[in-house]
């Protein structure tokens, strides 16, 4: 049990989807989060008047997707306000994490800022940042700021923000991963405890069925975001990315709707089906 955490979860008003706070027990820091329309009572906030780094979310319209902004700031609360993140009108929620100690300095959340939006670009998020200058830490300051990270990793899910979580890729047993074929083609991937992520290299038919509509648009963002890229007569992997289900996973791959628990097999042949009711 040396990965048990305790995390006090508080609910100002008592609505899990607005303003609420987040500590880790033995950590410094504290998260606090809202809704766009919290935003008066997020400025309202003590915490909020210090440095601290932020992330506001919605979707993108164009792509259909989550877009997120890191930011950092000497006074959250002051920049919440801003005329420039009032005018980006995408966001609906937002997160702020800060020092309780108020330990924070310039440099930890330029520092911060820059680690995040490195990590945001490395998922292939779509961020509604440019590129952040970050700073340059003595190398005892640097650690600490990377166990503060570590804890903002831990708190986002928490929160109800998963997209700063890497697909899972660890070690497993060779019987524990999957594969798809399909004309000659092979991708390769496993349950994960969130859906189903495909490995980097893996391949997928160059062109979707004509009738399959939804997984047309599904693959079509993967090709913007440039997940899926053409190698040849073939799309391949850029990265390791998680799906939602095995489903959604083998219809990326065969270009159309699959069922996941019947296309992802085995070495040995064994269906997902039939492993999954075994266990």
């Amino acid at each position: 049990m040396s990965n048990a955490t305790t995390i006090k979860l508080y609910l100002v008003d008592g609505k899990p989807d607005e303003l609420r706070t987040a500590e880790i027990s033995n950590w410094s820091g504290k998260a606090i989060a809202g809704s766009r329309r919290n935003l008066a009572d997020l400025r309202s906030r003590e915490e909020l008047s210090g440095p601290g780094v932020y992330f506001l979310i919605g979707e993108d319209e164009t792509l259909d997707l989550p877009k997120v902004y890191v930011g950092e700031a000497e006074n959250v609360a002051k920049r919440l306000a801003s005329k420039k993140h009032v005018d980006r009108d995408f966001w609906v929620s937002v997160i702020v994490f800060v020092s309780k100690d108020q330990n924070l300095t310039k440099a930890h959340i330029k520092y911060l800022e820059g680690e995040l939006i490195r990590k945001g670009q490395l998922l292939g998020l779509v961020l509604d940042n440019s590129q952040a200058s970050g700073a340059v830490l003595p190398e005892s300051d640097a650690a600490d700021m990377d166990t503060f990270l570590k804890k903002i990793y831990q708190l986002l899910p928490v929160l109800g923000v998963r997209l700063f979580e890497a697909p899972q890729r660890d070690a497993a047993p060779d019987d524990d991963w999957l594969f798809c074929k399909i004309k000659g083609l092979i991708a390769k991937g496993r349950r994960t405890s969130s859906g189903f992520v495909v490995l980097k290299d893996s391949q997928a038919v160059l062109s979707h069925r004509a009738s399959a509509v939804h997984t047309a648009r599904n693959r079509d963002k993967l090709v913007k975001r440039q997940i899926l890229v053409s190698n040849g007569d073939h799309l391949v992997f850029s990265r390791d990315y998680e799906f939602s289900s095995p489903s959604a996973a083998a219809a990326a791959v065969r270009g159309g709707s699959s069922n996941g628990l019947t296309s992802w097999k085995n070495e040995s042949g064994s269906r997902l089906r039939d492993l999954e009711w075994l266990d």
